[in-house]
């Protein structure tokens, strides 16, 4: 089988890592060939061409219109298989990063080529700057890395077989010895606004007195950079027990090795890896459970019932009449910027029931409003105990001696579910029924914005600009 990825980049990151993954399970049962927009120095085990106009928009480059950059991509083809490919296998192509994206993949297929689209992020949820009121391609299958979006793509008027669940596969974490003076927590994480880190911070005020925390990598986006130095900054004025930017000056897997446990306090994301790579070296996980995420996970046996789902904090402790309008104005860009109708209603709706309950969900929070519940902590002897006794999964609760039993489950869950050694032949069955089991279908781009525009789960760090 003749199989030819395409991406926007080969840069660091995590689709790049699932291609490069599946790019290797395929050696030695298909030929492979990768086309992307900026190779990045990237290396693969196969030949990589690089077409600009497959990468991202830049305000001072002119791409190309979608007609050349789809003729350059066949005659790609063509050059290296005359007799064509068996199939087009894209990744992430309806995310508006490139303007032409779309149309390019249309004129692809018109032309004959087989295509299997791959999304690993939707521009529906909550990234209104990359949406594109375009039409996603229709009449091609389409692939999913978790249930809930196949259950949310089969609700936007997808067929059941046309879209097809494939997990990303884990590696186990490298670990090494090190030498640290301190125990630590970790979390191994690229600070985005969408990790939350106040959240990580908050709960580094609970760690044992001779413990700190670890964050590895700074951000890499300009949106994401300012929220991240305020956060360092913060920090240091308040002497926590936090340490940024830990994986740029020791080895990772030394970081691992030496780890009491790990952490996350993300409130998105697209697979999952946090939950499931801990456990494969011999790590204990801590903090926030995506339960959109997680109950795929626990369906195979995972336990992750010590996680908590939210992290209630008390409105006083917070502006909340300034929060409850940056939310509002948020959600109302959103929506504009969308397309999408949302009643004023429901927006009262959610900030009368969040003002009768007296508590919000601090991953819901702005940065401005975590940093005035940080300072309530640090002030009042008494409200670190209120917080444990409203969320009482804010510590890991389980004795000393379930820990080791608890860990080999979840390595063995993970490695029997979610290892390479079935991969390959998960990818190549998909491959043979995409190829052979042609598919009318398409997308109602509206029924997919109400499955991710929900107003109980709206959080301003992840819809919102970072105000400081």
């Amino acid at each position: 089988m003749k199989i030819a990825f395409l991406h926007y980049h080969l840069k660091t990151g995590g689709v790049t890592t699932v291609l490069k993954r599946q790019v290797s399970a395929l050696q030695g049962r298909c030929e492979v060939l990768v086309l992307t927009g900026d190779r990045a120095g990237a290396t693969l085990p196969c030949r990589i061409v690089e077409i600009p106009g497959l990468g991202y928009d830049h305000p001072d480059i002119c791409s190309p219109p979608p007609k050349i950059t789809a003729e350059r991509v066949l005659k790609t083809l063509s050059d290296i298989w005359p007799a064509g490919c068996d199939l087009l296998h894209v990744h992430n192509p309806t995310l508006a990063k490139n303007r032409n994206f779309i149309q390019c993949i249309k004129r692809l297929q018109a032309s004959g080529v087989t295509l299997f689209l791959q999304i690993h992020d939707f521009a529906e949820d909550g990234r209104p700057g990359i949406y594109t009121r375009e039409p996603y391609p229709a009449d091609c299958h389409y692939g999913v890395i978790n249930v809930r979006d196949k259950r949310i793509l089969i609700d936007a008027g997808l067929k059941a077989s046309g879209v097809h669940l494939i997990p990303n596969v884990i590696h186990p974490l490298p670990t090494d010895t090190g030498f640290f003076s301190e125990e630590f927590v970790l979390y191994p994480v690229r600070a985005i606004r969408r990790k939350n880190i106040g959240e990580a911070i908050l709960l580094s005020l609970y760690l044992k007195p001779d413990q700190y925390l670890g964050v590895t990598q700074p951000p890499n986006s300009q949106t994401d950079i300012g929220s991240y130095q305020d956060w360092q900054a913060y920090v240091k004025k308040n002497r926590l027990k936090v340490h940024f930017n830990v994986g740029q000056r020791y080895d990772f897997s030394a970081l691992v090795g030496a780890a009491s446990s790990m952490l996350t306090t993300s409130i998105n994301e697209g697979f999952g890896f946090a939950f499931l790579e801990p456990w494969t070296a011999g790590k204990v996980l801590q903090g926030r459970r995506l339960a959109s995420i997680c109950t795929d996970f626990e369906g195979n046996g995972l336990r992750l019932d010590f996680l908590y789902d939210r992290l209630d904090v008390p409105m006083e402790w917070f502006d909340a009449d300034g929060f409850f309008q940056a939310w509002q104005r948020t959600v109302i860009h959103a929506a504009e910027t969308f397309g999408y109708s949302v009643a004023q209603a429901a927006i009262n709706h959610f900030s009368i029931r969040r003002a009768r309950d007296g508590l919000m969900d601090f991953g819901l929070l702005n940065e401005r409003c975590q940093r005035q519940v940080l300072a309530r902590l640090l002030s009042d002897p008494g409200a670190k105990k209120h917080l444990t006794s409203l969320n009482p999964r804010i510590f890991f609760p389980g004795p000393e001696d379930d820990m080791s039993e608890m860990i080999e489950n979840n390595r063995s869950v993970v490695t029997a579910h979610y290892g390479a050694e079935n991969y390959r032949e998960q990818l190549l069955s998909i491959y043979e029924r995409v190829v052979n089991q042609p598919v009318q279908q398409r997308i109602d781009k509206q029924v997919l914005l109400d499955a991710f525009f929900d107003l109980d789960r709206f959080s301003l760090l992840k819809w919102g600009a970072y105000d400081g």
